[in-house]
């Protein structure tokens, strides 16, 4: 998962993984903080098939969305693996809905729920770039997986890989049990390197099976090994919060999680503090089996990340008002956290009057 896009990858294209011996391992307690199993709401069901029916029922309704347009393009600043700072094009695509469906998902609402027509993607690319100006790398993200056929049609790979073409590096997203040959063909009709966004979201064994992502962390694991072999670069979404998790075991294997996700090659991880508002989240919440991330839970995981000195880590910023509480020094907060994501460098603590006194 992701809030709409999130963070980077490797410089020029990696070699291949040399033997299977290189894949990496990890061996993980259940809950860190208090050897206690993971628990489980009364009302979440315990297998696949009634797990997406009991999401699905509890969402609100779908917005009516414009195949013909991206729902958002815009430029931001990013750190590079190189340590530079770059201008970045972000384009938000509208497609096909995921096929899986997520417990802590809310990117299904700017979908469609049928594939759109061949030639729409390309279109949205074209009116976003009349939008946006020059960028030396471009996110094309799409609420799902790139190499989902029934969401890109893979008959619009060429075009789009045309209207990329002078970008240096293309970020995509994908499941991980999307990575296959069609992620190996897109990196070669690009000029510039490919690099795969993966959402990891949580190293906890029993925690990621009941997000109802149909993945485990070997799961993970073999992508980013495929991924590795393609010679593609490759960056983890791992999220703040995560449901039947306690906010200290959640803070805990948000740390666990980044060095997983490192273990596997990523050169950047991005925190995604995770959203309620999908219904299923705030059910759970009231039950008390889900607990809203908070600002400073916020501030102490990028610190955490980025003193483990591995590779780039970024806290994602793009709906943190989600986090505000102290309107004295909530705006200094974010932009303490903006800067960290830019120079890597854990910075001085702002301190409120308010809300944290020296």
């Amino acid at each position: 998962m992701r809030s709409a896009a999130s963070s980077m990858g490797r410089s020029g294209k990696p070699s291949a993984v040399e033997s299977p011996s290189a894949k990496p391992t990890i061996g993980l307690p259940l809950n860190p903080s208090t050897g206690s199993r993971l628990r489980l709401s009364d009302s979440y069901p315990g297998r696949d098939p009634e797990r997406d029916r009991w999401i699905l029922a509890r969402r609100p309704p779908r917005p009516t969305v414009d195949p013909s347009r991206a729902i958002g393009a815009f430029m931001e600043k990013e750190r590079t693996e190189n340590g530079d700072i770059v201008p970045v094009a972000t384009i938000l695509l509208t497609n096909r809905e995921c096929p899986w469906r997520c417990l802590m998902c809310d990117l299904w609402r700017n979908t469609t729920k049928k594939t759109i027509p061949a030639g729409a993607i390309p279109f949205q690319i074209r009116g976003a770039f009349a939008e946006l100006s020059s960028a030396r790398r471009v996110k094309l993200y799409n609420s799902g997986s790139f190499f989902d056929p029934r969401a890109v049609p893979p008959a619009d790979h060429g075009e789009i890989a045309r209207l990329l073409d002078r970008f240096e590096r293309v970020i995509v997203e994908s499941h991980p049990a999307l990575i296959g040959e069609s992620c190996a063909r897109f990196r070669d009709l690009l000029a510039g390197d490919l690099e795969v966004a993966m959402g990891l979201e949580t190293a906890h064994p029993e925690a990621l099976a009941k997000l109802n992502k149909r993945m485990t962390v070997d799961d993970f694991l073999n992508a980013a090994e495929r991924l590795d072999r393609f010679g593609v670069s490759l960056r983890v979404f791992v999220l703040l919060g995560v449901p039947f998790l306690t906010p200290q075991e959640s803070s805990e294997w948000c740390r666990r999680s980044i060095e997983v996700a490192f273990d596997a090659g990523a050169t950047a991880v991005s925190i995604i503090p995770t959203r309620a508002g999908n219904g299923a989240l705030d059910l759970l919440a009231e039950q008390g089996e889900f607990f809203l991330p908070t600002l400073e839970a916020l501030e102490q995981a990028l610190t955490d990340g980025i003193n483990l000195g591995r590779g780039r880590v970024f806290a994602d910023l793009w709906d943190a008002d989600r986090l505000r509480i102290c309107e004295g020094c909530f705006e200094y907060r974010v932009e303490r956290l903006r800067r960290t994501n830019l120079t890597q460098t854990v910075l001085p603590s702002v301190v409120c009057a308010d809300c944290r006194p020296a």
